[in-house]
């Protein structure tokens, strides 16, 4: 089975530094199930790529399956007697390719690279090729899971008998992902979701399973519209070990979405992540407003800060939390104690309470309160309005907060609910405009306001964004 990677990112030649690998040579490492190679199809100073391929012994392969007790990760009948020696595992990429990407490219997974230390941090543009993979749920659930993970998703059937075509499609893909992105993060994606299309696994799972996959998942998963699918299928259907996942990477970024983000679907519109629309939304005004020093009050676990480190237009990033817990949560989201020191110097994180001025958060270009301001009693509102636009009055001030009409359109959601059970009150558009005006009159500041998400013609859309800008 075979995955390639390819850059265009010049010199190309440098991904054989992100991946710790001499482009001018071969590399071979024996596995339990057989044996991998690590070659350079191509490799000048425009386009370099890096072919890993495994080569299974289908021997070794059905000795390690009878030394587990999982289900048998097979396109065989389990009665077949030639079952184990005689089936897909050493040709179509599934969970035996994740486990020889992750001895392989050990050091790359890490983020970890000697020579080109701040080329490991930079996103940079890249190609994947998995030509043969197994994939439960074609072409569609592919996109699903990668597309909001900011790969171009292209999967095409691969006919049962090209010679037999009225036989239709084969359940195999030739899957191409192209995005901009850290080569770590493009090998994160690739460890997890492999042996979740293929929906199996060559092992047996046991609960350690739960912390490689979150440990792994680390700023990406929590937020994934579909991490309910990814966590059942990576922990093999073992419904505890899932429930257990799913209810740490709840407490990790919680949503406001009712129900959290798996269960919170619009009555008439696909399944999306708002809290990744309103991450992007909120990136982009800070760009358009030309910020460069940014505070995240009320950062939680820094689902924003993850965005924000990895574009290098804004030089200094302050993330603050009341709860402690948030920021260690934060600081393990962006792997802090990894970054290489001039990244490292980017971010802070302060603990610090939004009631009470700080003199820490004056003299900044811009100031985000995403999600924060429903999660404050009414009473405290007034207080936090002078926190952050009378005493630390930074140039621009970012807010979103939710839209109570349009939580008509989630299911399950009782009348007079609240989208999170640690909301305080939840604003009308016009509740809203009217605390932006009153803000925007008491500190001397002007403002916009706009929708995030799919609006609906009589409710609005469905998270209210506002952006303020200093007299």
């Amino acid at each position: 089975m075979l995955l390639t990677l390819t850059t265009t990112h010049r010199p190309a030649t440098d991904l054989g530094h992100l991946l710790v690998k001499h482009p001018g040579r071969t590399h071979a490492f024996d596995l339990p199930v057989g044996t991998a190679h690590v070659f350079y199809p191509q490799a000048d100073d425009a386009r370099c790529t890096a072919a890993l391929l495994l080569e299974v012994d289908p021997t070794k392969l059905a000795a390690a399956r009878g030394r587990g007790r999982g289900r048998q990760p097979t396109t065989t009948p389990a009665d077949f007697t030639l079952g184990r020696y005689v089936n897909d595992r050493p040709y179509a990429a599934s969970s035996l390719l994740a486990s020889a990407l992750s001895r392989v490219y050990r050091s790359a997974l890490r983020g970890d690279s000697r020579e080109r230390p701040e080329l490991a941090a930079t996103p940079i543009p890249l190609e994947v090729r998995v030509p043969v993979l197994r994939c439960r749920g074609g072409a569609e659930v592919a996109a699903r899971l990668f597309t909001p993970l900011g790969w171009q998703v292209t999967g095409t059937p691969i006919a049962l008998d090209e010679g037999h075509p009225q036989w239709g499609d084969s359940p195999y893909l030739d899957l191409t992902l192209t995005g901009t992105l850290r080569v770590a993060e493009a090998l994160h994606h690739l460890y997890v979701m492999l042996p979740v299309l293929d929906d199996a696994k060559h092992y047996w799972v046991t609960p350690d399973e739960v912390d490689k996959l979150l440990r792994v998942g680390a700023g990406w998963l929590a937020d994934h519209p579909e991490r309910g699918l990814i966590v059942r299928r990576y922990l093999a259907h073992r419904r505890a070990l899932a429930a257990h996942a799913l209810e740490r990477l709840a407490a990790q970024c919680p949503t406001d979405e009712p129900g959290g983000e798996e269960e919170a679907t619009d009555q008439s519109t696909p399944r999306a992540s708002l809290a990744a629309q309103r991450r992007e939304a909120v990136h982009a005004t800070l760009v358009e407003a030309g910020a460069q020093r940014v505070l995240d009050l009320g950062c939680g676990s820094g689902a924003l800060l993850a965005t924000l480190i990895g574009d290098r237009r804004f030089t200094e990033i302050i993330g603050t939390d009341v709860s402690t817990r948030a920021l260690d949560l934060a600081a393990r989201r962006l792997r802090l104690d990894r970054l290489p020191e001039r990244q490292r110097n980017r971010v802070t994180l302060h603990q610090s309470a939004l009631t009470y001025r700080d003199e820490r958060l004056r003299g900044y270009d811009a100031a985000v309160l995403m999600e924060v301001v429903e999660h404050l009693d009414p009473p405290r509102l007034p207080a936090l309005e002078d926190t952050v636009f009378g005493h630390a009055r930074p140039t621009t001030v970012v807010v979103t907060t939710p839209n109570v009409e349009y939580n008509l359109r989630y299911e399950g959601l009782s009348a007079g609910g609240f989208r999170h059970g640690d909301h305080r009150f939840e604003w009308t558009r016009t509740e809203f405009a009217g605390w932006v005006d009153r803000v925007c009159t008491t500190y001397g500041y002007s403002a916009v306001v706009r929708g995030i998400g799919d609006a609906d013609p009589g409710l609005g859309a469905p998270t209210q964004l506002a952006v303020f800008t200093r007299n």
